[in-house]
């Protein structure tokens, strides 16, 4: 298999390589280039074109929508997942509509991460080895399905990424549906019987998936709380 090739853009070395990190723990991915800012990112992709862009907003010299847009205007061919703090609705947007393949907040947690890798090296497979698709397919290519429906499909098709067990699965999705408010991976742990890391990488591979949606709670001692509730 040839490997994907992938460009990151961001201004912060040391989360540059944390990045090249968590991209050499996904097999099949290729870090080729690094730009800290948004007219170096465009000098390159004169000279070559990756498969995948990993993208900050946050850049010197320009927004990174803006330089999303730039990028479309010069190589269609680019896909584009954005990795920033910036959470208003704004941005967002402004990211879906340039085609973004996924957008992920600040600060990034290793299971998310490798999960959206997975998915996208998935996505990019099925679509080089298909003329034709159907609807379901396409629906969540998209994004769009229901979340019953997107449950029954990824376990029909055994689609799972590796780490993710169906069983365990069903049992988090189903505390965090009948949750009355957001949990912690502490309280969904004694409620499933997982241990805390395990039940983690499940709860972040729901946020991936678009079943939840995570709130950071800071406190006044030790590191933030992670929430998690339904979408």
């Amino acid at each position: 298999m040839v490997p994907i090739k992938v460009m990151i853009i961001e201004d912060d070395e040391t989360t540059i390589n944390i990045y090249k990190k968590f991209v050499q723990k996904v097999d099949g991915f290729e870090i080729v280039a690094s730009a800290s800012l948004g007219k170096q990112a465009l000098e390159l992709l004169n000279v070559f074109t990756p498969d995948l862009i990993l993208l900050d907003v946050y850049l010197p010299d320009m927004n990174g929508t803006d330089l999303l847009w730039e990028i479309r205007k010069e190589v269609r061919s680019v896909d584009v997942i954005m990795i920033t703090a910036a959470n208003d609705v704004r941005t967002v947007s402004e990211a879906i509509r340039g085609g973004a393949y996924s957008y992920m907040l600040k600060p990034i947690m290793i299971n998310q991460f490798l999960s959206t890798l997975e998915q996208y090296k998935e996505t990019k497979k099925k679509l080089s080895q298909s003329a034709l698709i159907e609807q379901g397919e396409v629906n969540r290519f998209f994004g769009i399905m229901s979340q019953a429906a997107g449950a029954e499909y990824v376990e029909q098709t055994d689609q799972l990424p590796k780490g993710i067990d169906k069983h365990t699965l069903k049992k988090v999705r189903t505390h965090l549906h009948e949750a009355s408010s957001s949990i912690n991976a502490e309280e969904t742990a004694r409620a499933t019987g997982a241990s805390n890391s395990t039940v983690r990488r499940y709860l972040e591979y729901l946020v991936a998936a678009e079943e939840a949606e995570v709130e950071i709670m800071y406190g006044t001692i030790g590191r933030p709380e992670r929430r998690y509730r339904k979408k």
